[in-house]
């Protein structure tokens, strides 16, 4: 497999070109003028001065964790079994049918499309309306009704034109292919929208109950607003109200202090982690608990201070900028977009038992979004025709990874 390197010019919503010097600098003062010090998923501060800041980035380890003394080295393995299927737009969200069949979003088309996991055969099933793409935001994450054998229910997260909402679409599989979803049902809306920091990640936890991850939309202060549901983990009823238990008894938010959220999952203990892009330093693997601070933007990343949770691990953002977790072999396995790697953390209890470790480092471009497809196998889903990367003959991909 071709060796991948980062686009020279990636602003979201302009595809990537090669451009001259001067134009490079135009675009990135533009950037920068808008307000967005990172832009997500790219971190062009990283690489520069932030003169918000007043100096230039420090270096850093590549990475950092708590080990465990006693724990095995984290060494594992990871296994492309097979490429599913080719040639996916925009990929973004994915939720696997009951069945073992994938469901994938494409955020500027505002498709779905039901990709059989045995012969990759790829059929649109329909679209959502009210979807306005545009920079970060599109339709983005898909979960599956824990009661779809009954209800037939698919839930999508996704920008209209005043905010990101959450709704659920009947899938009924008899219509003719393209015309197989339901008009969208709003179970919540109101989640800020910006050009950058959208969230979108959405998932059914143990508890059957729906928690999605939300951005700050580049509007820092939305993080630590709890009235705000920017910045936020939601937790709701799968008809979008607030759950028994949640920290407050009649909002949706479960924690806060986040800038953006776009990965959840949970162990085999129904504890719920949460990875989160940094800004200018440090990205970060979570362990949420219900009502915690986690810090943005008054810190980023590990910084021992009293009132705001620590995340487990960090990266330096060049190596990460992570969306899609999954929990599979006793680990989160971690997506990264700018750092175009699989991230293997291993977990002993609520610790990583080791520091985390790459794999297909710069194989396979941007890689957005990882499924648990059972046992040691999961799915990993590329990004590279999302304005960012730098799609070459086939792109976007579904693999089917074996890992351990």
């Amino acid at each position: 497999m071709k060796s991948r390197k980062a686009a020279p010019v990636a602003v979201e919503g302009i595809r990537t070109v090669h451009r001259p010097a001067a134009a490079v600098a135009a675009a990135v003062a533009l950037l920068f003028a808008a307000g967005c010090s990172s832009g997500d998923e790219t971190h062009p501060a990283s690489e520069t001065s932030d003169s918000s800041k007043g100096s230039a980035t420090p270096s850093a380890p590549a990475s950092s964790a708590v080990p465990s003394a006693s724990a095995p080295p984290a060494t594992g393995s990871v296994k492309v079994v097979s490429t599913l299927t080719e040639d996916l737009k925009s990929p973004w969200g994915a939720a696997a049918l009951p069945g073992g069949d994938l469901l994938v979003a494409s955020r500027d088309e505002g498709t779905i499309t039901r990709v059989d996991a045995e012969s990759g055969k790829k059929t649109e099933i329909g679209f959502v309306p009210g979807v306005e793409p545009g920079g970060e935001g599109g339709l983005m994450g898909l979960a599956v009704s824990p009661t779809f054998a009954s209800d037939h229910m698919v839930y999508a997260y996704f920008t209209t034109a005043s905010d990101n909402r959450i709704a659920r679409l009947l899938y009924d599989e008899q219509k003719p292919a393209g015309q197989q979803l339901g008009a969208p049902d709003t179970v919540l809306r109101g989640i800020p929208k910006g050009v950058i920091h959208n969230g979108g990640r959405i998932a059914f936890g143990p508890d059957k109950m729906l928690y999605a991850g939300t951005g700050e939309t580049g509007e820092t202060g939305l993080a630590q607003d709890k009235e705000s549901l920017g910045g936020k983990i939601l937790r709701m009823t799968p008809d979008g109200r607030p759950v028994h238990g949640n920290p407050d008894a009649d909002s949706v938010v479960y924690s806060y202090g986040h800038r953006n959220v776009q990965g959840l999952a949970w162990d085999s203990e129904k504890r719920l982690w949460a990875a989160e892009f940094g800004q200018d330093t440090w990205d970060e693997l979570n362990l949420v608990e219900p009502g915690k601070n986690y810090g943005w933007p008054e810190v980023e990343g590990k910084a021992g201070r009293s009132g705001f949770v620590d995340p487990v691990a960090q990266w330096k953002t060049a190596d990460a900028s992570p969306s899609g977790i999954a929990y599979a072999q006793g680990s989160i396995w971690m997506a990264g977009l700018r750092g175009e790697r699989l991230w293997r953390i291993p977990l002993a209890g609520a610790e990583p038992s080791a520091d985390p470790r790459p794999f297909l480092e710069e194989k396979h471009g941007r890689l957005r979004t990882v499924v648990s497809a059972g046992g040691d196998q999961l799915w990993l889903v590329t990004s590279e025709t999302d304005t960012r990367g730098t799609p070459e003959p086939g792109d976007d991909k579904i693999l089917r990874l074996e890992v351990r």
